[in-house]
């Protein structure tokens, strides 16, 4: 049952991201009453694009925490790795878009890093 739900976690998170992009925030970048923010509509488009995607990456997590208690491996270690690799992954997501300009990654990296150390010991 809880394979079951990793992959329908998997499958949210994919419908979301690829259903959401091209439904709502495509469209939704189009008005051109967005919010000035850093004396551009730019930073706040690249803050909502990846606001968006993290939730599919949170989600791509939880699968991963369901799938090790699926297959009764779930340990204290392993889901510090979970946690650890995506917070990582979340972190990614502002440096790259909002090319850093957006500080959460600063954080996620060290949420990451702190979990990965945190498993090896």
């Amino acid at each position: 049952m809880m394979l079951v739900a990793a992959v329908l976690f998997i499958a949210l998170g994919l419908a979301h991201s690829i259903l959401g992009e091209r439904y709502i925030l495509v469209r939704l970048f189009r008005r051109e009453d967005l919010p000035t923010i850093f004396g551009s509509t730019r930073f706040t488009t690249r803050t909502l694009r990846f606001a968006w995607h993290i939730t599919t990456i949170a989600w791509f997590g939880f699968a991963a925490l369901l799938g090790q208690i699926g297959q009764g491996q779930l340990t204290p270690h392993g889901a510090a790795q979970a946690i650890g690799l995506t917070s990582i992954a979340s972190g990614l997501l502002p440096l790259i878009i909002t090319r850093g300009r957006h500080l959460s990654w600063v954080v996620l990296f060290i949420i990451g890093g702190i979990s990965f150390f945190w498993s090896q010991v």
